[in-house]
């Protein structure tokens, strides 16, 4: 049988787009909204903003859609029930029935990643420890300890490298530099909770001051984790330097200006958002 060079040309045509199509289907397209409130404190806007920059970049290359609000109110089932990831940027929701929704999301299935001051309470503060469903179960970091002061970067050791978003990371890898959060509960002791990365104790002494609380010199932190009974994942980061000192309020360090951490956070993102279909 003859087949003409015309019709060859289309017979190679048509299967160069299945094979498009096939390889295409092979990556999961998954649907991320971040809130956020970017207020108060300039060091979490200037996170918030070049989040929102990055994670919309990385968007494009990585097959997901990204959306970020402020407005809370979205924070609905009807709304939450459109995406497949949830991200809080920097702090948490307050309204009982926001925090109803947000509980029942990921109940059913949703997925969630939080950074730094998203997991912050402290009792008599503003942000008091009232949620026990979020705080003691699912993070199960329970309330704010300390913090280091000045941010700083600090090496973190990998703890636990068979899980998924850990693959292709060195056994240390160098964070950008961050105010680090230490909790009131043992995470140690929680079998729900996986324990990531921590604080290598070559990065001692870890900060500035000028307190000397605001310096750590021993000790074990977690910063990353994940709960097993939940599609989550926590990051310690996402607090930039800033020039405060001299009066100006510049940022003086980026999150995302880090190849191997922003290798960590994609890596956890989409583990979320393919796993989540």
């Amino acid at each position: 049988m003859k087949i003409t060079f015309k019709l060859a040309l289309i017979l190679i045509s048509f299967f160069s787009i299945c094979h498009l199509s096939s390889a295409q289907s092979n990556h999961s397209n998954f649907k991320v909204i971040a809130f956020y409130t970017a207020r108060n404190d300039l060091a979490h806007i200037s996170f918030v903003k070049e989040a929102n920059k990055w994670f919309s970049k990385m968007s494009k290359a990585n097959h997901f859609s990204y959306k970020s609000t402020n407005d809370w109110n979205k924070l609905n089932t009807k709304y939450l029930n459109k995406f497949d990831v949830v991200v809080f940027l920097d702090t948490r929701p307050e309204d009982k029935n926001q925090r109803e929704a947000f509980e029942t999301y990921m109940k059913n299935g949703g997925a969630w990643m939080g950074f730094h001051f998203s997991a912050f309470a402290l009792t008599l503060s503003d942000y008091s420890q009232n949620w026990d469903w979020y705080h003691n179960e699912f993070l199960g970091s329970g309330e704010y300890s300390n913090n280091t002061w000045r941010p700083t970067s600090a090496i973190l050791k990998i703890e636990d490298k068979n899980h998924p978003v850990i693959q292709g990371l060195p056994n240390t890898i160098t964070a950008s530099p961050n105010e680090w959060y230490n909790w009131q509960n043992d995470l140690t002791t929680n079998p729900d909770i996986d324990i990531l990365l921590s604080i290598d104790p070559q990065s001692f002494p870890l900060g500035t001051g000028p307190k000397p609380s605001e310096i750590w010199n021993d000790g074990y932190y977690p910063v990353v984790w994940t709960n097993k009974n939940y599609r989550m994942i926590y990051f310690n980061m996402g607090h930039n330097d800033m020039d405060y000192e001299n009066g100006t309020n510049q940022t003086l360090s980026y999150t995302f200006d880090n190849t191997q951490q922003n290798k960590l956070i994609i890596n956890s993102l989409i583990w979320l958002g393919e796993e989540n279909n």
